[in-house]
Parts: structure tokens; C-alpha cells; sequence
């Protein structure tokens, strides 16, 4: 019997303490769960607060874009804002205004040489070569220097005096194409404000048609008529004033060509007198 209780005893101790050892683990696991749940809260509320930080830097990306983009939808507003009648109009002058502008100065800027070099290849080949080196240093040169150039050389056969007479005639002809279209720009730029102030007459006539009918003077009543009015002077305007710029660039641009060639041609006179004696 002893020995019975003493293997009953045994046997509850070791399942009681295997009852706490199972329950020990159970308090760690229930802890390691509450830190988890701890550390998701956490990095919920992370999350959260950087899903709003970009939430608000997108905000202001929109907000800045908007506000860049805003001069530009003003200025299409007020455009439509003016009628397709002088606003179209106006648009035309500028059109055409800017694409002879641009087609002059490609022209220009093509149509410029460096003279020095040219004079010096010129001389060189004079002394080397001869009248026809020297027209076929001429020839794989662009320019308006150049064809002067080659006119001169061709025509010093027949004296200086003719040679000189050459160069100046032909110098005309190519001041003439370095100014060619310049004048349609100068006109774009008187007719775009005067369309402009055209537009404006003819809708405060309109406003004036309106308050008459009316009977009575309400700002309401005009205040549309005159605002779409008073816009083609102010596109006009600024057509005018764009296009004004082009044309002095192209105008010091074309003198700037001009005195090269005259400087360029009394250069070449000398070195033919010089080739002649």
C-alpha cells in the first residue's frame, strides 16, 4: 500500500508540474501576442500618417500646378472671351508675323560670313593662283560677301572700274534679298492694333445699341459688352508688341549684314589694284 501511495504521488506531482510548465508557455505566448499587436498598431498609425503626408505633398503639387497653368488659362479665357471675329483675326497678324520673323532670321543667320577670313583666303589665292582660285575660294563660300566677291573678280578683266561697278550693283541685289518680306512684319504690326481698336469701337457702339434699347443705364447691362471690347485692344496690342521685337532683331541684323559687305567690297577693290599693277 505504501508503495502504491508513493507511486500515486509521484505520478501527481509530475502532471502537476507538467500542467505549470504548459501554462507558463501559454503567459509568454499571450505576451509576444500583446507586443505584435502593439507593434501593428504601431506601424498602422505609421503608415496612416505617411499615406496623409503624401496625400498633402500630392495636394500641393496639384495646388502648385494649378497655379503655373493658371496665367495660361487666363490668357485662353480671355481670348475666347473676345469673339472669333477680330480675336481670329488678330491670331492671323501674329501667325503670319512670326513665321516670316522666323524664316528672316535663319536667313540672316545663314547669310553671314566672316569676312576677314574670306578677304585673307581671297588675297592668298590671288597671289597663288590667280584670278580663278581665288573665284573658287569664292564659290565654296556662302553668303552674300561672296557672290559680291565673285562678281568683282569676274568683271576685273575688264578694268577697276568695272569691277566696281559690279560689286555695287550687285550688292544691291542682295540687299534686296536680305530685306525681302521685312516689310509684311511692319505691317503686322500696325495692322494688329488697329484691328484691335476696331474691335473695341465697334462693341462700344454695341453697348451703346444696348443701353438704348434698354431704356436705362445699368452697368450690368453693358459692362460684358464693353470688357469683350476693350480685350481685342489688348491682343492686339501685344501682337504688336511681339512681333516689334522680331523686327528690330531683324533690322540691326540686316545692317549689320550691309556694312560687312560695304566694308567687305572696298577691301576687295584694293586687293585687285594691288593684283593689277
Amino acid at each position: 500500500m505504501k508503495r502504491l501511495f508513493s507511486i500515486l504521488a509521484i505520478t501527481g506531482l509530475m502532471t502537476f508540474g507538467n500542467i505549470q510548465a504548459q501554462d507558463q508557455p501559454t503567459d509568454a505566448d499571450t505576451t509576444a501576442t500583446a507586443t505584435q499587436m502593439v507593434d501593428d498598431s504601431t506601424d498602422d498609425a505609421v503608415a496612416t500618417d505617411d499615406a496623409v503626408t503624401s496625400d498633402e505633398e500630392v495636394v500641393d503639387v496639384v495646388t502648385t500646378t494649378e497655379d503655373e497653368a493658371t496665367f495660361t488659362q487666363k490668357m485662353k479665357q480671355r481670348f475666347i472671351e473676345g469673339g472669333p471675329g477680330f480675336m481670329g483675326i488678330v491670331l492671323i497678324c501674329l501667325i503670319l508675323g512670326l513665321a516670316i520673323a522666323i524664316e528672316r532670321i535663319i536667313y540672316l543667320n545663314l547669310s553671314t560670313t566672316n569676312s576677314k577670313k574670306l578677304i585673307a583666303d581671297v588675297e592668298d589665292a590671288l597671289k597663288s593662283g590667280g584670278v580663278e582660285a581665288a573665284k573658287e575660294v569664292c564659290r565654296n563660300t556662302s553668303g552674300p560677301v561672296a557672290s559680291i566677291f565673285y562678281q568683282g573678280l569676274d568683271r576685273q578683266a575688264h578694268g577697276i572700274d568695272s569691277a566696281e561697278k559690279a560689286v555695287v550693283a550687285y550688292g544691291g541685289v542682295q540687299m534686296g534679298q536680305l530685306e525681302k518680306n521685312v516689310s509684311w512684319i511692319s505691317l503686322f504690326i500696325a495692322l494688329a492694333p488697329m484691328l484691335g481698336f476696331m474691335g473695341t469701337v465697334i462693341g462700344m457702339i454695341e453697348a451703346f445699341d444696348q443701353i438704348q434699347s434698354a431704356g436705362s443705364m445699368e452697368p450690368s447691362l453693358v459692362a460684358g459688352g464693353i470688357k469683350v471690347a476693350l480685350l481685342t485692344t489688348v491682343f492686339g496690342l501685344i501682337v504688336a508688341i511681339i512681333l516689334q521685337i522680331f523686327y528690330n532683331y531683324i533690322i540691326a541684323k540686316i545692317d549689320s549684314i550691309v556694312n560687312d559687305m560695304e566694308d567687305a567690297s572696298i577691301s576687295l577693290i584694293d586687293i585687285l589694284s594691288d593684283y593689277r599693277k
